[in-house]
């Protein structure tokens, strides 16, 4: 998309969000533009979901509008543009609203909004928010890294090679700084100083600490020890400026967050949080080995429940920190396979309502960011809605999550050596025992699994003969519309 489309979105987003005046904060993810609005009430949701570009939204800590990879980083940067200028332009002419199916969709994301609003779901979202901004950072280095790999197997390039690991691993070496900046930004602490705190597990001199009778070793503890040592620079420095006066603040706050923080890490959180890495991947490769059918089936089928309880937050750090520990998660693909039935499952909603032009318009529209993992559109403007075909397309992940997880048992397993994308994006980031052609193979078998469970259990199961005359209805009554949600 050129630098005209990406402004005009950003001008047809603008006026629909309530203006520059209503923008407190601007930022992107991998998909996503994330703007801190100050009152959301003046979001026209249905004229936003209608436009093309918009492939859904999602209200959470800040207002998610869905633009898909690529698109965002360029939308985002004409609208920080647009906000510079102070040009508020004229709202643009949205398609006719949808007044059923998104609207229930946009009460089921309403009402999942008030229950996760939770203590606890409130930490796992901001947990979170330390770990998105790295995840372009961990494809490109996965990229990278399974390029490296590819070309070490074919024995090209060997000087190639050599250089690509260091390109590939730096970022990897280092990520416990950039946790630690993250964290303390988000919680309301210092970043350079929750970096600071958290680079000291990474430091090469901590091989001569000797702490709980054994020797560290550098990174030990890995993205888990980088939070906490940053969450507990966070409260100390907190606490230092509360009892510290304003004339001494820029001299003994950073020492005793620094000081402390460092020493706490090396005599107490390394040492915890290595043992919970460490069991977080003795956990995975035992749950794959011995139990990958089951715990596929599981994963793979309770995914997008738990996508709409908030509760999927809380995988990140895992992801993460198999990566960090073993090169690759061999969760994400068995994941992945809950978008796979969403695929399915749209697939046949698209047959079988053959008479409801809008609704098959939408899935034209939303199945292609299906495909590539983006399952935002489908799920709250289609299967969530209708009912049962969100059952089936949960069917549909639970088989292709049991075919991945029983290939994992029987010692074909595959992992991604980055976490973000799914569907067909992820391809490029499988990695496995046997070499990226097995493990794709397998990922693809996953995939091809559950697009025909999904498609087949919402072909026969998933209407009932009362749903599908009301949302079937003759084009001279046509059935209510869908909005691209």
């Amino acid at each position: 998309m050129s630098d005209e489309k990406h402004r005009a979105v950003a001008e047809a987003i603008l006026p629909l969000v309530g203006g520059a005046a209503n923008i407190r904060s601007v930022a992107h993810c991998m998909t996503r533009l994330r703007l801190g609005l100050a009152d959301r009430s003046l979001v026209d949701r249905e004229a936003l979901g209608a436009l093309p570009a918009v492939l859904g939204t999602v209200e959470d800590d800040t207002y998610q509008i869905v633009l898909g990879p690529g698109a965002v980083a360029g939308v985002t940067a004409q609208l920080r543009r647009l906000l510079d200028s102070g040009g508020d332009p004229a709202p643009a002419a949205a398609a006719p609203g949808a007044e059923d199916l998104a609207g229930r969709g946009a009460r089921i994301r309403a009402e999942a909004r008030v229950r996760n609003a939770t203590p606890v779901k409130r930490m796992l979202r901001r947990i979170a928010n330390v770990f998105v901004p790295l995840i372009p950072a961990l494809i490109g280095c996965g990229i990278v890294a399974a390029l490296a790999g590819a070309l070490a197997n074919l024995e090209w390039a060997p000087g190639l090679v050599t250089a690509l690991g260091p390109v590939s691993s730096g970022f990897m070496s280092l990520i416990a700084v950039f946790v630690g900046y993250n964290t303390a930004k988000e919680f309301g602490g210092t970043p350079v100083l929750g970096g600071a705190v958290a680079s000291v597990t990474v430091y090469a001199g901590v091989a001569k600490v000797e702490a709980f009778g054994h020797h560290l070793t550098p990174g030990q503890g890995g993205v888990v020890g980088a939070l906490l040592a940053a969450l507990l620079a966070v409260r100390l420095e907190q606490w230092t400026r509360r009892v510290v006066p304003e004339a001494l603040d820029v001299l003994v706050t950073p020492t005793v967050t620094v000081l402390f923080g460092g020493l706490a890490a090396l005599f107490g959180l390394m040492f915890v949080a290595g043992e919970v890495s460490t069991a977080i991947g003795h956990a995975a490769t035992w749950l794959l080995a011995h139990g990958g059918l089951l715990a596929g089936l599981v994963l793979g089928g309770l995914f997008l429940p738990l996508v709409m309880l908030g509760l999927h937050q809380a995988l990140i750090p895992i992801h993460t920190t198999l990566i960090q520990q073993q090169g690759s998660t061999v969760l994400l693909p068995i994941l992945a396979m809950a978008g796979a039935g969403q695929v399915g499952c749209a697939a046949a909603v698209y047959l079988r309502l053959r008479h409801n032009t809008s609704v098959r318009a939408t899935i034209r529209s939303a199945l292609p960011a299906g495909l590539l993992g983006i399952g935002e559109p489908l799920v709250y403007g289609v299967t969530l809605p209708l009912g049962r075909p969100f059952v089936t397309a949960c069917v549909g992940g639970a088989a292709g999550g049991a075919f991945v997880g029983a290939a994992g048992q029987l010692g074909g397993a595959v992992g991604s050596t980055a976490v973000g994308p799914s569907g067909w994006a992820l391809f490029p980031l499988l990695a496995g025992p046997h070499g990226m052609a097995a493990g794709a193979a397998v990922y693809g078998g996953g995939l091809l699994t559950g697009y025909a469970v999904g498609f087949l259990g919402t072909y026969f199961f998933g209407f009932t003969r009362e749903t599908l005359a009301e949302y079937n209805a003759a084009a001279a009554e046509p059935a209510p519309a869908l909005a691209a949600e």
